[in-house]
């Protein structure tokens, strides 16, 4: 895929008639964490794949409130994403401001769309390599919409984005067609299978994925983590009730170590301290508590042998005098 001659300069045609520099930019796309979109006659769904770096790292956010009535869920470059969410929330606060009405949707992707379209037809300007879910209700009803890094943008009644999004798609489009009517419970239970669909057999879990729902009397709104789970519950109860088990027994085994070791440790109402060298001995003992007791015994047998040396030495009394004459 990659060019030399090219691809050094958005705005630079290949012979064939391609701008190789806004492809790559759609290809970053692909290689982001999958953002899912579904929409009804009244409601709007976003989901998300929560895909930490690292496992000591926490994972980024990638479904952004833009207002009320409006919520957008990238898959690329987060920065980039994030940057246009704030855009496109200092338009919406602005045209409520002027006009004293909510932004239309179809408004605001139009706006989002040329503003991606200007950084295409710029040399000193790269393309966002960012994919935006736009999803929003007005007065002509829910609206779905994908904006490409290119500029360009499309309404869809449900479309996946990001790595392994083929077999969200491919859910989807079994499905869409009862999407119009769906409730609110079934678009989400929807959402939430397409997202197992992008995971390739890992377990899905209320942590690896975030929810958002807007609808007509509903403001747009993030889903808890106790709700997300309660319907991913509803078919992966066996699974998923051997996991709780087991999460129970580690939180169990977690609450109970810091009291054996004393309750120690920072909470809540405890102001930044250090601790004292008695108090982190202790806990260097609760792990090496065997090494230091054969180390300890070993250092009283060497005392002991050591002070039992001279005592056998001048414990002979007369008879250690009379060897030491014929000696010497």
């Amino acid at each position: 895929m990659f060019r030399n001659q090219y691809d050094t300069d958005v705005t630079t045609w290949s012979p064939t008639g391609r701008l190789f520099q806004v492809e790559y930019a759609m290809e970053a796309v692909k290689q982001g964490s999958a953002a899912i979109g579904l929409r009804s006659r009244s409601h709007v769904v976003l989901a998300c794949v929560n895909k930490a770096q690292s496992e000591l790292s926490s994972h980024q956010k990638k479904i952004f409130k833009v207002d009320d009535h409006i919520g957008v869920a990238i898959a690329g470059l987060t920065a980039d994403g994030r940057v246009l969410s704030r855009y496109m929330r200092s338009e919406a606060i602005n045209h409520s401001f002027t006009y004293e009405s909510p932004l239309h949707v179809g408004r605001l992707v139009v706006h989002l769309a040329d503003k991606a379209q200007v950084c295409t037809q710029r040399s000193w300007k790269r393309p966002y390599g960012v994919g935006l879910l736009v999803g929003g209700l007005d007065e002509s009803g829910a609206h779905l919409y994908y904006n490409c890094p290119s500029g360009n943008y499309f309404e869809y009644q449900a479309f996946a984005i990001g790595s392994r999004s083929q077999a969200a798609k491919t859910y989807l489009e079994r499905r869409f067609e009862s999407f119009g009517d769906s409730s609110r419970e079934d678009l989400i239970k929807d959402a939430i299978l397409a997202v197992r669909e992008t995971l390739q057999g890992e377990t899905l879990k209320s942590s690896l994925c975030t929810v958002s729902v807007l609808g007509v009397g509903e403001p747009f709104h993030f889903l808890d983590q106790e709700t997300i789970q309660k319907v991913i519950d509803t078919f992966e109860k066996v699974p998923e009730d051997e996991e709780g088990e087991a999460g129970e027994g580690e939180a169990e085994a977690a609450a109970a170590a810091p009291a054996e070791q004393g309750g120690g440790g920072a909470g809540v109402g405890e102001p930044f301290h250090f601790l004292d060298q008695e108090t982190i001995q202790k806990v260097i003992d609760t792990f090496e508590k065997v090494p230091e007791d054969e180390e300890g015994e070993a250092g009283e047998g060497e005392a002991e042998a050591a002070a039992a040396a001279p005592a056998e030495q001048g414990g002979g009394g007369a008879g250690d005098q009379d060897v030491a004459p014929m000696e010497m």
